[in-house]
C-alpha cells in the first residue's frame, strides 16, 4: 500500500538513503595501533554521552585519537542496518578509550525531523539506547503511516510547519515510542513543537552536507576525513582497523 511522501527537507533534498557510500570500500594500509585509554573511576567509555556543538552525540573518550562520525537518518533502512548489526561489536572498540563514535541527525524528509526531536528529547544518558531501539523498529514506526486515501494526507498539508512535524511524528508511533521509553508526554510534545530544536536540525545537517559534500546516508566520517564507498559495519571496522583500533 502507498503512503505518502511528507515532504523533503528542501536543502537536503539531493541527499538519499543508501547513496554513493553502500558498495566496496577501498582500506588504507595498516596504521600502527594506538594507545587506549581507561574511563574515569566508576564508569565506562560506552555510558559516556555527550552533545556536541556539531549538533550530535558522541559516546566514549573525547580524547579517542580515533573519532568516528555517522550522518545518519532514522527512515534509511541502511543505518538501521549499520545500527543493528554494528552497534554492539563497535562499543567494543569504543570501551578501550581509543575509539569515540558520534551520532548526527541527517534529514531526508519530514518523518525524520520528528523522529529526530523525538529521540533526542531525553537529552544524552538515554540517546544511544533509543536511537538503537528506534532503528531496530524502523519498518514496524514506518508501517504506520499514511496509506493512500487516509485524510490525514490532506488535514497535515493544511497544518502550519511545526505543527505538521508533530502530527506526523505522532502518526508514524514515534510519540508513543519515546512515552513507553520513559519520556513524559508533556516532554515529548514541548519536544515536537520546539522551532528553534528543528532549526537546529536543519541547520546542522546542512553544514554536514556543505563540508563533506553528503550524497547518501549513512556517510562515515573518520578522523575528518569521509569514508568513501563504506555503510555496513565489516566496512566500517575494515577502517578502523585501519587507523589502528
Amino acid at each position: 500500500m502507498k503512503r505518502i511522501a511528507i515532504g523533503l527537507v528542501s536543502a537536503l533534498a539531493l541527499a538519499s538513503c543508501g547513496g554513493d557510500n553502500a558498495g566496496n570500500n577501498t582500506t588504507a594500509a595498516p596504521a600502527a595501533p594506538v594507545a587506549g585509554a581507561s574511563a574515569p573511576a566508576g564508569s565506562q567509555w560506552v555510558e559516556t554521552v555527550v552533545k556536541t556543538p556539531d549538533g550530535g552525540f558522541r559516546m566514549g573518550n573525547p580524547d579517542a585519537p580515533i573519532k568516528l562520525i555517522e550522518y545518519g537518518s532514522r527512515t534509511c533502512g541502511h543505518c538501521a542496518n549499520f545500527a543493528v548489526t554494528g552497534m554492539e561489536p563497535l562499543k567494543a572498540y569504543i570501551a578501550t578509550g581509543k575509539v569515540s563514535f558520534e551520532f548526527r541527525d541527517f534529514l531526508l524528509n519530514q518523518i525524520d525531523v520528528g523522529a529526530a526531536l523525538a529521540g533526542q528529547c531525553a537529552g544524552p544518558g538515554p540517546f544511544f539506547a533509543i536511537l538503537d531501539q528506534m532503528f531496530a523498529e524502523q519498518q514496524t514506526l514506518m508501517s504506520n503511516g499514511p496509506k493512500q486515501g487516509d485524510p490525514f494526507i490532506q488535514q497535515v498539508e493544511a497544518m502550519a510547519p511545526q505543527q505538521r512535524i508533530a502530527a506526523v511524528a505522532e502518526k508514524f508511533g514515534y510519540l508513543a515510542f519515546v512515552q513507553q521509553r520513559g519520556v513524559p508526554e508533556s516532554q515529548a510534545r514541548a519536544c515536537l513543537a520546539d522551532s528553534a530544536a528543528t532549526d537546529a536540525l536543519v541547520k546542522a545537517a546542512e553544514a554536514g552536507q556543505k563540508q563533506y559534500n553528503i550524497s547518501g546516508t549513512p556517510t562515515f566520517i573518520l578522523n575528518g576525513k569521509v569514508l568513501e564507498n563504506t555503510g555496513t559495519w565489516p566496512q566500517v571496522e575494515a577502517a578502523l582497523k585501519a587507523a589502528g583500533a
